[in-house]
């Protein structure tokens, strides 16, 4: 038998620490919680994504009755950026959730489909995505999106 250990690298942060573009970034996923459509769950996420070339996609939750026909914060923006520029990689990605009229203290980490559509983005350019998540009492910045899905499918999965 062997044993394997895995390990996900987080760097913690209090908003006032971070870069002022990182600050910005996560001030628009934050600006995003106000237009979510949560009547089901009342927990209001929102995303914003920065490109290589600057332009900033932002997205929200969209709940539906029919679970699980809604979409996650994480998607509507990353699709919506891919869907604009198809051929400029992601830069970095900021989430932020919102519930009982507040933020929350610690950060919320993206649900597995999320995660798995963020590999598939960082796979497609080849090139790490930065995520933030957002805590009113402390931030956490992974360098890129397989700290957060270590032992992933991708394509090279598919290869016999």
């Amino acid at each position: 038998m062997q044993e394997k250990t895995v390990e996900t690298k987080v760097k913690i942060y209090t908003f006032d620490e971070l870069e002022n573009g990182y600050q910005h970034l996560l001030n628009k996923a934050k600006e995003q919680v106000n237009k979510a459509y949560a009547p089901y769950s009342g927990f209001q996420v929102g995303a914003a994504v920065e490109l290589e070339n600057g332009e900033i996609f932002t997205g929200n939750n969209q709940e539906n009755a029919a679970y699980p026909s809604g979409l996650c914060a994480e998607r509507v923006a990353m699709f919506y950026a891919n869907a604009n520029y198809p051929n400029v990689a992601v830069k970095t990605l900021a989430i932020a959730a919102f519930t009982s009229g507040k933020f929350l203290p610690n950060p919320v980490t993206p649900c597995g489909s999320c995660r798995q559509v963020l590999l598939e983005t960082e796979s497609r350019f080849g090139k790490d995505i930065p995520v933030l998540l957002y805590g009113t009492e402390e931030v956490y910045l992974i360098e890129n999106v397989k700290q957060l899905l270590p032992l992933c499918f991708e394509k090279s999965s598919l290869n016999k």
